[in-house]
């Protein structure tokens, strides 16, 4: 791999563990919308068994990232890896750069990158195209782990990433609302 290829991830996992940083501090003052509605005594989502087991990586410290961990959970998949250095993790499964967001999952075979809605990667996985897998670059508002106070969702577009690298539309969320 080449040194600039090296240098854009990780410039991209530095930016957006930064953005995730003050996200999670923003998000303190006010509870998102899946917190203010869960109540005190919800209890931990069954995992489904069906699915494949969801490798997590992220930093300990992201709160968005924990908020869509939880989003996994509450979808039927499990277990999460906190690690201090992502970028060497995004190079190893194929993000493509520019493409980075603050955690990558391992998820049956593919990697998933960014706060993809769970109803996306079971698609993925059950369609199993012949691909790396979806990425979300960045951490628009309104996806899962992200989630706005008063609802809003920005529209954004979920990535197919091709075995080549290149990526195409895989799923579209937040349009005409």
């Amino acid at each position: 791999m080449n040194r600039t290829l090296s240098l854009g991830l990780l410039l991209g996992t530095v930016l957006a563990t930064t953005a995730c940083a003050r996200a999670a501090e923003e998000s303190s003052a006010a509870p998102v919308a899946s917190e203010a509605q869960a109540p005190a005594h919800a209890s931990p989502a069954k995992i489904d068994q069906a699915l494949p087991v969801a490798i997590v990586h992220k930093t300990a410290s992201c709160g968005c990232c924990g908020i869509w961990v939880d989003h996994l959970k509450a979808a039927g998949f499990q277990d999460v890896r906190n690690t201090d250095d992502m970028n060497p993790i995004k190079v190893r499964l194929g993000v493509p750069v520019g493409k980075a967001s603050c955690h990558t999952a391992e998820i049956g075979g593919y990697v998933v990158e960014g706060h993809i809605p769970a109803e996306d990667i079971k698609r993925l996985l059950a369609e199993r195209p012949t691909a790396r897998g979806l990425v979300l670059p960045g951490m628009p508002a309104g996806s899962p782990g992200m989630e706005m106070p008063d609802g809003y969702v920005q529209p954004y577009t979920v990535e197919l990433v091709r075995t080549d690298g290149s990526t195409e539309l895989f799923a579209q969320h937040g349009q005409g609302g």
